[in-house]
């Protein structure tokens, strides 16, 4: 470990109202303190391109190593101490496979779902 990290830190789509939601969600989750939140709306890592780095989540382990989709949210489930269930889960016989299918089936409907929770959020007056 080069740099010395000691955080996961976790690249997220600020301007992505559903995203800011979740981000939100796990920053006020115990141990939240071990994840730092970089918005990549604001600029990307040099080791991402603008482009993979909105198309799919990425998370930057302890150890330096960049994953996404679904490992990157067992990343962070494995960090949180409510979301450890989620992270045993994972971790059981084919189903990080699996969870990384959904993810993938979730992402054409990302900008859609997006808009529509940002036009929820704006109609309640958040």
């Amino acid at each position: 470990m080069s740099s010395g990290q000691t955080k996961l830190t976790v690249y997220f789509d600020g301007s992505c109202p559903l995203c800011r939601a979740e981000i939100d969600h796990y920053s006020r989750q115990e141990g939240a303190d071990a994840l730092l939140f970089y918005d990549i709306s604001e600029g990307v890592p040099e080791d991402l391109t603008r482009e993979q780095a909105m198309a799919r989540f990425h998370v930057r382990n302890i150890d330096e190593t960049l994953v996404s989709g679904a490992a990157a949210f067992i990343s962070i489930w494995h960090v949180l101490p409510n979301w450890r269930w989620a992270a045993r889960v994972a971790a059981l016989p084919g189903m990080t496979p699996l969870l990384e299918i959904a993810y993938r089936i979730f992402l054409p409907f990302r900008p859609l779902l997006s808009y529509l929770f940002g036009a929820v959020q704006t109609w309640r007056g958040r």
